[in-house]
């Protein structure tokens, strides 16, 4: 079942780049106080690349003001693809946190995950942008194509904020 409003953000461990390699970080770090998550289907690809990611960057301080204290993309990629891609897409600039989410548990247990043998994607995450307050989902929007971005671009989830 899809995760909805009203439900807890699933308990699982996804994966960043530190000084030392990769660590684990706990999913229920993302439920203290307001947090911003959007879910894609892989670094690198285009529209993660060229309209989501850059929906967040735009707005990251508008979120800020309006008291979120984080923002995290999580997508089923290795950590080290992570760290490349939001390096070269400036993520870490505008304070956004990629995590990843390698074995795709975390995007099984939301009930988003899906595959597209065409374009080569398997057990990735379907597009989803989120409001979390406390671990809970205020706000989910989920995109019905994997290639498109509107109601889970940065600015339409910021007008719901």
């Amino acid at each position: 079942m899809t995760i909805q409003v009203g439900d807890t953000f699933p308990g699982g461990t996804l994966l960043r780049v530190g000084e030392n390699g990769p660590e684990a970080v706990d999913t229920a770090e993302l439920g203290k106080g307001r947090t911003v998550i959007f879910g894609l289907p892989g670094a690198y690809t285009g529209t993660c690349t060229n309209a989501h990611m850059p929906s967040f960057i735009r707005t990251a301080q508008q979120f800020r003001d309006k008291g979120i204290s984080r923002i995290v993309c999580l997508t089923v990629n290795d950590p080290f693809v992570c760290d490349a891609w939001a390096k070269s897409t400036g993520a870490p600039e505008a304070g956004i946190e990629v995590l990843a989410d390698a074995d795709g548990s975390v995007t099984k247990a939301l009930g988003l995950d899906f595959d597209a043998p065409p374009a080569g994607l398997f057990g990735r995450c379907q597009r989803f942008a989120a409001l979390l307050r406390d671990g809970k989902v205020e706000v989910i929007d989920v995109e019905d194509s994997p290639g498109t971005c509107s109601v889970s671009a940065g600015e339409a989830l910021l007008e719901k904020a």
